[in-house]
């Protein structure tokens, strides 16, 4: 009986991997009662690597090329197995292939809103979402730390484990970057540079080298949304200089003058609503003065749009132009006109 089990035996002369499946990151070689003859032939294809696990514990590393098995070539198996001579009989031992193929055009997103400390709004709530590839760089970590002794480990299940460490990653480097969300989110470049440099140490911790990282769109709740696009109407007035703060405010105060005249009571009615914000109520004085202060020059004719003085600043030259605007000099399309050249020019 023994001896017919003996020769029932299979023995392995060649392991290689062709890669038949697409997505495979990890797979062990199927060795069930066989085992590998000492001198058998190791294929390991370009952009692929394979591990040697003796219970458990792993073993030798094996790039690109073709390898003769043998105590030489295999001395960490050599040790663990504690030959202190060739062997000459066959060897059991698994052996795991890796795909270092850079795996691109994977997507990620945070499907639930993730918050993130901000300096402007203290807390932030967003959703993103971009496209990332990725590679293994290290197969023992990767064996360690992600796919084990499983006989297939696809990027799937590698990206499921990925997902958690991601988003962590990117609250933890966008709250950490001392840039204003706003900033990042105006520049999706800008928010995948500050969250890349993070998710990549991340990644080696796993075995991972990260290629790419982008971000594709960015989606903000409503309140942010409109704060942005205040922020984005106050640059355009070139009232975000050096103290942002205050020149939101002197933005807001400007945006609520023309509305004064449609509420009952004029400027005093809406005078009294912001009473309580003397801040606001200086900066509305401040703007009527300029306002209705006069002319050192006749306006040019309202059959025409004015052109302002080339040297004044922009917010100077809108002034102006909604004063003439204000006194019937001009009409609203001749203003509308010239709004629009002067804001072009700021923005380019």
């Amino acid at each position: 009986m023994g001896l017919f089990n003996f020769v029932k035996k299979q023995f392995i002369d060649v392991l290689q991997w062709n890669e038949d499946t697409e997505g495979v990151l990890a797979w062990r070689y199927p060795m069930q009662d066989f085992e590998i003859q000492n001198g058998a032939i190791l294929n390991v294809r370009e952009s692929q690597m394979a591990v040697f696990v003796n219970e458990g514990k792993i073993a030798d590393v094996f790039g690109p090329g073709t390898h003769k098995l043998t105590t030489q070539t295999l001395p960490l198996l050599t040790n663990l197995k504690n030959w202190d001579k060739l062997f000459d009989s066959p060897f059991k031992s698994d052996v795991y292939f890796f795909s270092t193929r850079v795996q691109t055009g994977r997507k990620w997103g945070t499907p639930q809103p993730i918050t993130i400390r901000d300096k402007d709004f203290d807390m932030v709530r967003i959703r993103a979402f971009g496209m990332f590839s990725y590679r293994v760089a290290d197969p023992r970590k990767v064996f360690t730390e992600l796919s084990g002794t499983r006989e297939i480990y696809t990027r799937d299940d590698a990206e499921v484990q990925l997902q958690g460490i991601m988003l962590a990653t990117m609250a933890s480097s966008l709250g950490s970057s001392g840039v204003p969300f706003l900033d990042m989110a105006a520049n999706q470049m800008l928010m995948a540079q500050q969250v890349r440099g993070g998710l990549a140490t991340a990644f080696e911790k796993y075995g991972l080298g990260l290629d790419e990282f982008n971000v594709g769109t960015v989606s903000l709740p409503p309140e942010l949304q409109e704060a942005l696009d205040a922020r984005i109407g106050a640059g355009m007035k070139g009232g975000m200089s050096a103290d942002k703060m205050a020149g939101f405010t002197r933005f807001q105060a400007a945006e609520a003058i023309p509305l004064a005249a449609q509420n009952e009571g004029g400027l005093a009615g809406i005078g009294a609503g912001l009473a309580a914000g003397v801040g606001v109520g200086q900066v509305m004085t401040q703007a009527l003065t300029g306002a209705m202060a006069p002319q050192q020059q006749a306006p040019a004719p309202a059959a025409a749009a004015p052109a302002a003085p080339a040297g004044d600043a922009p917010e100077a030259q809108l002034e102006k132009l909604k004063t003439m605007l204000d006194k019937g000099l001009i009409s609203q399309a001749d203003y509308d006109e010239a709004k629009a050249k002067v804001l072009q020019k700021l923005i380019g």
